[in-house]
């Protein structure tokens, strides 16, 4: 039987630069490190506490003393800072949210004691009311339900402020009320804290994918309606481009994007757009869903890990905060 002679192949072989782990590694073009990530960590009041969060299957609320070893650790891994989110007591959730700004609270002593022993690592606290609010919002209720712009701003500069003094390096106002972070940025300065951070939750969605981000912080339960009248409509980008620049103008250092993975459009967008350091938050429900997958054995959880925090590099984020840090970190510094 006669055969055609073959076609010459093309010059170009793809292939060549996958053949081999050293040329895969030379050739990359998104490298994701440790220091990309940011760790979410919960609190939890008392001592020698530790609380698993059912919907977040390997995530614990911790109390501070056991926080700190991890934090350590965390901060050995090459983490450069932690997100610290409080699980607050019943009796400290009143409609005017007052714990936020109390120097005392659960986070605000968390900041002293890592600030004091591990004093490299940066520590981030969330700008929200919803752990405080009796009804779960991130900012305060009037007596029909509806959360108040301006008046939540006026308590949301007073939490930055107690967060400022604290010691935290870094803000971030996930609330999205309407300019609150020219009311922060302008408190921080005229008080002494120029150099406090602010990262910003400039493309906040009113996602599906929060609810055990919820039972972890115990605001779920108490939630009166949804959000949607102040986080973004999951149809829209172009909003996301306008609340981003207002966010920059008004002092923002840092940007983010929440939920992450279902968003990467807007990462990319955003990033390309400002070229200001853009972050996304890999939220619970994404955590969740891979972390369950892995468990029923339907997917490679590792691999389905860093192939997350990739996706991310990849959209141009120059940051991750992730549930999985410090688990992603200690197989990347084995590699």
């Amino acid at each position: 039987m006669m055969f055609p002679p073959a076609a010459p192949f093309p010059a170009a072989r793809p292939r060549r630069l996958r053949a081999r782990r050293w040329i895969r590694d030379l050739v990359r073009e998104s490298v994701l490190s440790p220091s990309d990530l940011l760790w979410p960590l919960f609190l939890v009041d008392g001592e020698d506490i530790r609380q698993p969060v059912a919907s977040m299957p390997g995530v614990e609320r911790l109390s501070i003393d056991l926080a700190l070893p991890a934090i350590a650790e965390a901060h050995e891994l090459g983490i450069p800072a932690v997100a610290l989110f409080p699980y607050v007591r019943d009796s400290l959730r009143t409609d005017d949210a007052c714990e936020a700004w109390n120097p005392d609270n659960l986070v605000c002593r968390a900041t002293r004691r890592i600030k004091a022993e591990v004093p490299g690592i940066g520590v981030m606290q969330d700008v929200a009311l919803d752990p405080y609010n009796a009804m779960g919002h991130d900012g305060i209720v009037d007596a029909d339900g509806n959360v108040l712009n301006d008046e939540s701003v006026v308590a949301l500069v007073r939490q930055a402020l107690c967060q400022a003094e604290a010691g935290t390096d870094i803000l971030g106002p996930s609330d999205m009320m309407d300019g609150r972070i020219g009311a922060i940025r302008a408190a921080l300065e005229e008080n002494g804290y120029t150099n406090t951070l602010i990262l910003s939750y400039s493309a906040k969605y009113a996602s599906a994918l929060y609810g055990p981000f919820r039972e972890a912080t115990g605001s779920g339960a108490r939630l009166a309606g949804d959000k949607r009248t102040y986080q973004m409509d999951e149809a829209n980008t172009d909003e996301a481009l306008r609340e981003t620049a207002m966010d920059i103008a008004e002092g923002a250092d840092m940007v983010m994007v929440k939920p992450g993975v279902f968003y990467l459009d807007v990462c990319r967008r955003v990033k390309e757009t400002f070229g200001v350091p853009t972050f996304a938050y890999q939220v619970s429900g994404e955590y969740a869903m891979i972390r369950s997958a892995a468990i029923m054995g339907q997917i490679d959880g590792e691999a389905a890990m860093l192939e997350s925090l990739r996706a991310f590099r990849r959209a141009g984020c120059d940051g991750v905060l992730s549930y999985f840090a410090v688990e992603a970190a200690r197989i990347l510094r084995r590699e």
